[in-house]
């Protein structure tokens, strides 16, 4: 296979400008994947600062609520800074120390990865540049908030869509102009190579601890394993660690946001209008028009309402090795009640995606069967998109408090 592709898929389809900057690039990851000292560093890192291993917790009550199989939940929300993100910034970051320079810029739509980038920055004593959709912002204003307290610059992005796509476009724009001293620490398994590789590779200690984990807690592999799929970085993470077991299904979940057959969806893999397509460095399936022009997606978690997907998993796909399917916002917001009420665990907007499917297959398995919930990050960032969702009336009349005391200081 030709390196950085996966079957037909990846590549690096990069500016003539950017080809230095991959070839250091590419050079300083070949030489920490061979070190094991490096992995040896990457692993305690995240053990001292960052709550690893995360644990895989028994959710007994939602598991005797539904029936059947016993489901277990990763909890990378107790990572450091809420998310499974920080797996991938900070290996990246001992990169960037490795490399010797001296900022960083991201792309963020959930704003987790942003959090993560603007943490890693501060630790490391790097200047951050954030680059965040323009809707996006709006939607995890509490995210933009900890970014800027963390030192970061957030730029908000007002072309197309003003989402995850248009952010990432604008990442690429300012690191043309600035590879001598900055790296991008793309935030998911796309892109050119080498980092859909790279992004998997620190994201796979989430599978490692998770199959450790479930056969010293259930005493045998899970039937099945669900995560939700945005770009793809959870779901490869925990993926990894049961890629060789045959007998264990992968499930991933995408955004069916109002539903596939309205187009306001982030579905590439699953009934929606996607083609292959080169963008942003890499080859994959893009929601486009017939004519190759992007698509607007739509979903309510910020995180997954992006056009594309990892060529990994396309390629894993393809081979029949993951299983993919939607969950619209409608029962993302029930499967995160229920998770709530049942388990006092509050996932992700993102995170809930995984969650609707597993709830819909596990009564239908027997009770000596388990499967795994990769819970991708917490919903704490999401209060105002799920407060809004629920029209909750309370926090109605404190939104409107609160502006007016805010107005009354002016």
């Amino acid at each position: 296979m030709k390196k950085g592709y996966f079957g037909q898929w990846g590549g690096a389809y990069i500016p003539e400008v950017l080809h230095a900057t991959f070839v250091e690039l590419n050079k300083a990851y070949d030489l920490a994947r061979t070190d094991k000292k490096f992995w040896q560093e990457y692993v305690d890192f995240m053990q001292n600062y960052s709550c690893r291993p995360t644990p895989l917790t028994y959710a007994e009550n939602l598991s005797d609520h539904l029936g059947g199989a016993r489901i277990y939940i990763k909890r990378e929300d107790l990572n450091h800074t809420g998310a499974h993100k920080a797996n991938n910034v900070m290996g990246q970051g001992l990169l960037v120390k490795r490399m010797g320079k001296k900022r960083v810029i991201a792309e963020t739509g959930a704003g987790q990865h942003g959090v993560a980038t603007a943490t890693m920055a501060a630790k490391f004593g790097f200047e951050c540049t954030i680059y965040m959709g323009e809707e996006d912002v709006l939607r995890q204003r509490p995210n933009v908030f900890w970014m800027e307290k963390l030192g970061a610059t957030v730029v908000p992005v007002t072309d197309g869509s003003r989402t995850l796509k248009d952010a990432m476009n604008e990442a690429f724009r300012d690191w043309v102009s600035s590879m001598d001293t900055t790296h991008y620490v793309i935030g998911t398994v796309c892109g050119p190579h080498p980092f859909p590789e790279m992004v998997a590779w620190f994201q796979s200690i989430i599978g490692i601890e998770a199959r450790e984990q479930i056969l010293k807690q259930f005493g045998k592999l899970p039937s099945r394993v669900y995560a939700c799929v945005g770009g793809g970085s959870n779901a490869m993470g925990i993926f990894q660690g049961f890629l060789q077991d045959e007998g264990v299904e992968l499930v991933g979940v995408e955004a069916g946001g109002k539903g596939l057959e309205t187009g306001m969806h982030a579905s590439r893999m699953v009934g929606g209008k996607s083609q292959p397509g080169v963008a942003q460095g890499y080859k994959t399936m893009f929601l486009q028009s017939d004519e190759g022009q992007m698509l607007d997606t739509h979903s309510i978690a910020a995180g997954l309402d992006y056009v594309g997907v990892s060529p990994i998993l396309v390629d894993l796909g393809e081979k029949g090795r993951v299983r993919f399917e939607s969950a619209t916002d409608e029962a993302v917001l029930e499967a995160l009640s229920l998770s709530m009420r049942t388990e006092g665990i509050i996932p992700a907007l993102e995170s809930s995606h995984g969650f609707v499917q597993a709830i819909k297959e596990a009564p239908k398995m027997q009770r000596d069967e388990a499967i795994i919930i990769n819970m991708s990050g917490r919903g704490d960032k999401d209060i105002f998109t799920i407060a809004h969702a629920y029209d909750d009336p309370s926090w109605k009349e404190f939104i409107i408090q609160r502006a007016e005391e805010y107005k009354n200081r002016v």
